[in-house]
């Protein structure tokens, strides 16, 4: 089983900025994409960024320029930087990723969430 724990959510003012953590933990032979996404209070969970093990990015349009999303393939883990956050970031951010676990079996896993409040 692969395990995902994010860090570094928590309360922010408006224009601020926060860094989440995710690292992965488990029997894995390899990690492909890493990716980061959120639910807003009432919404459905959306996409915020993905990287890819070669370092490929994407971004839901609303992020692009403000989110950066990077990965540390030694340590398992995926970062998003966050700036100048607005009150609509408010969300649980959750961490994905998915891949080959020892036996090539693939998996897809998610973090339990973390809580960004972005207050106005």
């Amino acid at each position: 089983q692969v395990h995902l724990v994010e860090s570094g959510g928590g309360l922010v003012q408006a224009g601020g900025s926060l860094r989440l953590s995710c690292a992965a933990s488990g029997v894995v032979l390899k990690i492909n994409s890493m990716g980061w996404y959120r639910q807003p209070p009432g919404k459905q969970r959306e996409l915020v960024a993905t990287i890819t093990a070669d370092g490929i990015t994407n971004y839901a349009d609303s992020m692009k320029g403000r989110f950066t999303i990077s990965r540390d393939n030694a340590k398992a883990t995926v970062y998003l930087q966050m700036s100048s956050l607005k009150a609509e970031d408010t969300a649980v951010y959750y961490c994905n990723a998915d891949g080959l676990r020892l036996g090539a079996s693939f998996f897809d896993s998610w973090g339990q969430g973390t809580q960004v409040t972005v207050s106005s």
